[in-house]
């Protein structure tokens, strides 16, 4: 990489990577760790080919979807994952306006789907978190549009399963969510 690129790419690291890592812990059902390896990774692929990348951000996105869905894939990587309990009764403590209320449905949320698998939570990440459409998150995972629909449908009850006390977050409440913010109100078809 000559010095015009390694500028650029350090702009773009510096610029962009609250965002993806922000992604990555996602992917990573809020594993900070795990999340942080997973884009120090796709950034270490993304300088090797910097010079003939044109659209930098989500090329690397890309990279982070396919070592995810690599990972979730390779059966012997997989271990337990010791989540933090839920809050005794998360529901009584909230109010969209409030803080501490907002804070302990993400915690809530992050909880749930850390418990989800791995391929579940991505396909939430990419259809809701990252707004992608049905057909694109199928090209992305090398699946059809039919095992997304599923896959979507069948994380869903199961986070639905997993943190009832998200339900009672209402129509009005989703109006008051911040955008890109994985909330709960976003996961409901």
């Amino acid at each position: 990489m000559d010095a015009e690129g390694h500028e650029n790419f350090r702009e773009f690291v510096e610029n962009r990577s609250t965002a993806l890592l922000k992604t990555a812990v996602l992917l990573n059902g809020g594993d900070r760790h795990a999340a942080e390896d997973l884009l120090q990774n796709a950034l270490i692929k993304a300088a090797g080919r910097w010079h003939r990348i044109d659209e930098p951000e989500a090329y690397v996105r890309q990279i982070l979807y396919r070592q995810q869905v690599n990972r979730w894939r390779l059966k012997w990587l997989r271990r337990e994952l010791s989540v933090p309990e839920p809050l005794e009764n998360p529901a009584a403590h909230h109010a969209v306006d409030d803080g501490p209320g907002a804070a302990d449905l993400r915690i809530v949320m992050r909880a749930a789907l850390a418990r989800l698998t791995a391929r579940q939570r991505t396909v939430l990440v990419l259809r809701y978190f990252e707004d992608l459409p049905e057909a694109d998150v199928a090209r992305l995972l090398g699946c059809s549009v039919g095992t997304v629909r599923s896959t979507t449908h069948r994380s869903l009850a199961r986070l639905r399963r997993l943190a009832p006390e998200l339900a009672a977050l209402g129509p009005a409440d989703a109006e008051q969510q911040p955008s890109r913010d994985f909330s709960p109100v976003e996961v409901r078809p």
